[in-house]
């Protein structure tokens, strides 16, 4: 079986609705119903019977027992209408078309290479779990979508301060939980905004019922499914393993003296009311060197005026002008859409190619030293780079101080992203229909 990892939602739970012979009439109307007007859109009845049937298999799969049918049908299509109203939002920024066919296919070729196979196997291999390749690259399509709407209007909103850093990286020098890595199942209950005092107390009688619940042995995931506000509810919460510096810092202390099999006592942050569960647990090595390379390079974002086979071509242009003797800073300075780094002559500094999109990490990782990269897509647009050096780099201080900002992001993401929802749930007119 294909192992379809976080980047890839199952095709099932995101993919447009695809119209089969049986859905016509012998005249070739359409018979697909509507589940949900939502906005100008809709949600097919198509769409919501292929999801609640996708998330029954993965209940299946796990040994998991869903919450009662109603509450099931209500969970799942409200996830197809917040889906619907991010992906409209997505268009309404001009979002979705930045996701194009390359960078459909950079996401399949990782796929591919994690699983060990060719590119051109995947088909095949996806038809074996009787997933349809077509309707697997625009949930794909649709997955990444969502991850960058995401990027844009929640997590790069996130402010991390100075106190915040210090205070993390006295934890990680001093707090054993970062220095393994975590196996989680979690709980959460929104706080909405403005929530009156006897809100926020029926909230927590809930928390604290669901909390004695599972200490007389109910099945964690089962709660979860049922309960939960957060991203894998219908998954049982799970988080899977993460790295002990990677934890949101919102559970260092809370899984401080924790051990697999333990279950926390409901826990409270700004908007929101938590439980975790430590499935596993194990030792990891901190990693204080890494390798860096500097690299310059130019990119042309293709819009209304230039499209993508005009971007290509004028960095194509450009590669020849720099053999020819151009200078490349003078070129980027001239050409470049990357308001960072067009005045520097494209010079993106020391870096860890493992920050930058995928596509770029491969073309900066496969370059000679000193040779300009053919044009390359990313969601970004199309660039060409050069790699002037690379070395190995200790940077412990530096490493600490990013983990501290991503992980401080991350324990406000979870909340900030509800939040967001919510806002654009309760902006949208939906209509259900079933």
């Amino acid at each position: 079986m294909l192992k379809i990892n976080n980047l890839c939602a199952v095709v099932a739970l995101v993919a447009a609705p695809v119209v089969f012979a049986d859905e016509l009439s012998d005249s070739g109307e359409f018979l697909d119903g509507v589940a949900a007007v939502v906005n100008e859109g809709v949600v097919l009845k198509s769409q919501f019977e292929k999801q609640l049937a996708a998330v029954r298999m993965n209940a299946e799969l796990q040994g998991m027992q869903l919450p009662p049918e109603d509450i099931l049908r209500e969970q799942v299509l409200e996830r197809l209408i917040v889906n619907e109203i991010q992906m409209q939002r997505a268009d309404r920024i001009g979002l979705s078309a930045q996701i194009s066919d390359q960078v459909v296919n950079a996401a399949i070729q990782r796929l591919a290479d994690q699983n060990q196979v060719r590119f051109e196997d995947i088909p095949a291999m996806l038809a074996e779990d009787g997933i349809n390749y077509a309707e697997f690259r625009e949930g794909l399509r649709e997955d990444l979508t969502l991850n960058e709407l995401k990027g844009i209007e929640v997590l790069r909103q996130i402010r991390v301060s100075d106190r915040e850093i210090t205070q993390c990286i006295i934890d990680l020098e001093t707090n054993v939980v970062v220095n393994s890595d975590w196996q989680l199942s979690h709980i959460l209950l929104s706080i909405g905004e403005g929530a009156s005092a006897e809100a926020v107390a029926a909230i927590e009688a809930k928390a604290q019922e669901i909390y004695r619940s599972l200490k007389d042995g109910a099945d964690f995931r089962q709660l979860a499914a049922r309960h939960s506000e957060g991203r894998t509810a219908l998954e049982g919460g799970s988080l899977g393993w993460l790295n002990g510096q990677q934890i949101p810092s919102i559970f260092t202390d809370v899984l401080q003296d924790m051990k697999p099999g333990d279950i926390s006592e409901p826990f409270r942050t700004s908007n929101s009311l938590h439980i975790v569960k430590v499935d596993n647990l194990r030792s990891a090595v901190e990693r204080s060197e890494i390798n860096q390379a500097k690299i310059r390079h130019i990119l042309i974002s293709p819009n209304e005026i230039i499209d993508d086979a005009t971007a290509k071509q004028r960095l194509e242009d450009a590669a020849a002008a720099i053999a020819a003797g151009a200078d490349f800073g003078e070129q980027a300075k001239l050409l470049s859409d990357d308001p960072g780094s067009a005045n520097l002559g494209g010079d993106l500094g020391w870096s860890e190619t493992s920050s930058f999109a995928p596509e770029f990490k491969a073309a900066a990782d496969e370059a000679e030293i000193g040779v300009i990269t053919p044009p390359f897509r990313t969601q970004f647009g199309w660039h060409i780079l050069e790699v002037l050096d690379r070395r190995v780099y200790d940077n412990t201080d530096e490493m600490k101080r990013r983990n501290c900002v991503s992980r401080i992001r991350t324990s406000k993401l979870e909340e900030e992203t509800l939040l967001w929802l919510q806002r654009l749930r309760d902006e949208a007119f939906v209509d259900t229909r079933i």
